[in-house]
């Protein structure tokens, strides 16, 4: 054979050895980038985002949109570098995001389930802004427990004693400030008609985790949840979206549809944000990156978690302003201030 031609085939080799290798095998990583944003005071599939049945709505206007992240896996070495090369996207280790231990649907499951539960904390949140009332329904009844044979799940308590509950924490305050031994009236709804019922209140059981400041606490022995209790209801309908971080726009949409005027002035806001039924708002995770899919989409201010201050501001884009945020009714104070030309806090 020519002596050129086995040195053009020796230099070919690991070229194309590369390229099979650059475009079939799979690396230990995930890219994370900007992914989509809604409008939660817009539809989607011709639905409300943010749907309110059964009360007047007040009419809304411009934008508060939700902020995700994209995140592409089973990537191949050249999927990687392309993607780490275009300055839009991270690489981070795929057990980062689908740990080893878990199966991606069993991730995909958590991730809904978190998504569900921010709903409910934002729905709350805003509830309790608005001074509307909610409940404490009965969710698990310990087949052993005082509670056993007098409530059920689904039961809407309301008062413990002579004491109104509208916490999951005030039940268990009035429960356990009544004492271990003593009987009490439990007052609640069941199927629409109210009725009060005698329990004796035991201790918590040793293997529930007591403590020895449990022992002079009064048991009812039953799981409680806060749910809405208004004659109205509100839907969410954000579908293959997961975790937690949409409660705080969620939150602000729902505040908008049923007060006066309008949150944003009619302007493009943005943001993201756990939310808690008392209407605190916690930190997330791939801030640059919805930073840069708010920006993209238009937004000009864009809420963002006080603990995610920092990063964002490392990774803040060209006109966008970031506002600080801290609790449900400092972000609604916060877009006040900015429609009336005040200042609102900032990161």
């Amino acid at each position: 054979m020519n002596r050129r031609i086995v040195t053009l085939l020796a230099a070919l080799t690991p070229v194309v050895a590369l390229g099979v290798l650059g475009t079939t095998v799979k690396v230990p990583f995930v890219a994370l980038g900007p992914g989509p944003t809604f409008n939660t005071l817009g539809e989607v599939d011709d639905e409300p985002v943010v749907d309110i049945e059964g009360t007047a709505v007040d009419p809304t206007s411009g934008n508060l949109n939700m902020t995700t992240v994209a995140v592409r896996d089973k990537l191949t070495l050249f999927d990687a570098l392309g993607l780490w090369a275009s300055g839009r996207q991270g690489l981070v280790p795929r057990e980062e995001v689908y740990p080893p231990q878990k199966s991606k649907d069993e991730v995909q499951e958590e991730n809904a389930a978190q998504f569900a539960n921010s709903e409910n904390a934002a729905e709350l949140a805003a509830l309790r802004y608005l001074n509307l009332p909610v409940a404490v329904e009965i969710g698990t009844v310990g087949p052993n427990g005082p509670a056993a044979g007098v409530l059920r799940e689904g039961d809407v308590v309301l008062r413990v004693g002579a004491t109104p509950v509208d916490t999951v924490q005030g039940l268990q305050d009035a429960v356990g400030a009544a004492g271990p031994g003593t009987t009490v009236d439990i007052t609640y709804v069941r199927d629409g008609v109210e009725t009060t019922t005698p329990v004796t209140l035991g201790s918590k059981p040793q293997a529930d985790g007591a403590s020895a400041e449990d022992a002079n606490r009064g048991y009812l022995g039953v799981g409680a949840k806060e749910v809405p209790n208004v004659p109205f209801t509100i839907d969410f309908n954000l579908a293959d979206i997961g975790g937690p971080s949409a409660g705080l726009m969620f939150s602000l949409a729902v505040v908008d549809k049923l007060s006066p005027g309008e949150l944003n002035g009619g302007k493009f806001v943005a943001g993201t944000g756990t939310i808690d039924p008392d209407g605190d708002v916690g930190p997330i995770g791939g801030i640059p990156y919805k930073l840069t899919a708010a920006e993209e989409a238009g937004a000009t201010t864009f809420l963002v978690p006080a603990k995610n201050c920092d990063e964002a501001l490392a990774n803040k884009p060209d006109g966008l302003t970031l506002v600080k945020v801290e609790t449900l009714s400092g972000a609604i104070d916060a877009l006040a201030a900015i429609n009336t030309g005040g200042t609102a806090p900032s990161c």
